[in-house]
């Protein structure tokens, strides 16, 4: 597209409420020969760059809408901090709540994620924290020693309760 072009397109892109940031840099993929060598060419072959087309310019286009502040999403009931891989819904004998969380008007309030609103009916605090904050995941020995190939398959998964406990002692000042 002719540089015009991209004039026209950024000023009619800008009265609809997008703003566009455009930069020419040195082609990455081809270091800005504008001829690219991968694992396949080789005793002097090359191909013309596809990122650049054979010009070693690559041409970054950003569009995007000014942020004026966090708009609302219908159809939200609940918030969860993060999700570790668990199929999250109603169904199944399961209410909304059951998964932990918060309601959204609390989440939009910006209250913080409570104590109780992990997903301690299905996950264990190592296998929460290693998404929810990483610097709070405990570092217990008996998780370490016993974890093998996932959480689920720790020998204390089952009582996950008691490791809930334990955390939840530990985070009140106290050992357990």
């Amino acid at each position: 597209m002719a540089r015009a072009d991209n004039m026209r397109e950024g000023t009619r892109e800008r009265r609809e409420g997008m703003k566009v940031i455009e930069i020419e840099e040195q082609c990455q993929s081809c270091g800005g020969t504008g001829l690219y060598v991968g694992f396949a060419e080789h005793n002097g072959a090359a191909i013309v760059c596809h990122n650049c087309n054979g010009t070693g310019c690559h041409q970054y286009k950003h569009k995007y809408e000014e942020f004026k502040g966090r708009i609302a999403r219908s159809g939200v009931n609940r918030v969860f901090q993060v999700n570790p891989g668990i199929g999250i819904g109603t169904g199944n004998g399961h209410a909304l709540a059951e998964f932990g969380g918060m309601p959204v008007q609390e989440w939009e309030a910006g209250l913080p994620f409570p104590s109780g609103s992990e997903m301690r009916e299905f996950t264990c605090p190592c296998w929460w924290y290693q998404g929810a904050n990483y610097k709070l995941k405990p570092q217990w020995k008996e998780c370490y020693g016993s974890l093998g190939q996932s959480f689920s398959h720790c020998p204390h998964f089952r009582n996950k309760e008691k490791c809930w406990q334990r955390w939840d002692d530990e985070q009140k000042g106290g050992k357990a």
